[in-house]
């Protein structure tokens, strides 16, 4: 895929230096939630959105939302890579992330990080903090262009998007990592393909989003476990028990439940 222009080149991409992060680790609190495919982020995502009052982030989402927003300042960008399959910027991904953080901080009238205000989940397989291209050729049903996972742009891009969004939007607090082996998390999608009418839940397929997590998710995890930042969970169990050790290791970080 081709790559994008540096942000010099790029008038649209181009914003003042930022001396530390919009928002404060003190005061907000971010969670990366990542996990390979059919480890059960969804189920436990959802949890942590009900029981603690998190605000549930997917870059891929905001995306797609912002390409037909009117007056969008990125929204014919985001047109113009689609029609391109080109690599979706780094900076528009980080922009539009800081800027849903803002206006719910905004809504809520506070963001001293109590009360749930102030807590937000980036799901990894939305799909940041990995790297990821627009397809032009991938349509769901005619209805909505849809935003895959590129394993040819790996590392270092997301470990790029990681830090960039650290040092520009807020340090996270920790990286939440669901870690199932392949042969459970394999068995999980194949049986849920039975009945979910995806396409990517297939044999084939599975194996390449395998391999695709393992190319581009693991180097963060690995990056920010050095630094004492990855709350690991088994996800061998079912929901109902993986939910209790998530909800032992939030205690363990200083979360409490707000429901």
């Amino acid at each position: 895929m081709p790559a994008l222009p540096p942000p010099a080149d790029n008038p649209k991409l181009s914003a003042p230096e930022k001396d530390t992060p919009t928002f404060s680790p003190d005061h907000i609190s971010v969670v990366y939630v990542l996990g390979g495919p059919g480890a059960g982020k969804g189920t436990q995502c959802a949890n942590l959105v009900r029981d603690y009052g998190f605000k549930h982030l997917s870059a891929g989402d905001l995306l797609r939302a912002e390409q037909d927003r009117p007056d969008s300042q990125f929204g014919n960008m985001i047109k113009e890579y689609i029609a391109d399959g080109k690599i979706v910027p780094m900076e528009v991904t980080v922009q539009l992330l800081e800027n849903a953080m803002t206006e719910k901080i905004d809504n809520q009238k506070t963001g001293d990080g109590k009360g749930g205000d102030g807590r937000f989940l980036i799901d990894g397989e939305g799909p940041f903090p990995q790297s990821y291209y627009i397809s032009p050729s991938v349509w769901l049903d005619g209805r909505t262009n849809d935003l895959k996972h590129s394993s040819k742009k790996g590392f270092p891009r997301q470990m790029d998007q990681a830090l960039k969004f650290e040092e520009s939007v807020c340090p996270s607090k920790f990286t939440l990592f669901f870690d199932c082996p392949e042969d459970v998390m394999q068995e999980r999608l194949i049986n849920r393909g039975k009945t979910s009418g995806r396409s990517d839940d297939n044999a084939e397929s599975i194996k390449k989003r395998f391999r695709t997590f393992v190319e581009t998710s693991m180097p963060v995890v690995d990056y920010f476990e050095k630094g004492g930042k990855v709350v690991k969970v088994s996800a061998t169990k079912g929901p109902e028990e993986i939910y209790e050790e998530v909800k032992k290791r939030m205690a363990e970080r200083g979360f409490e439940m707000t429901k």
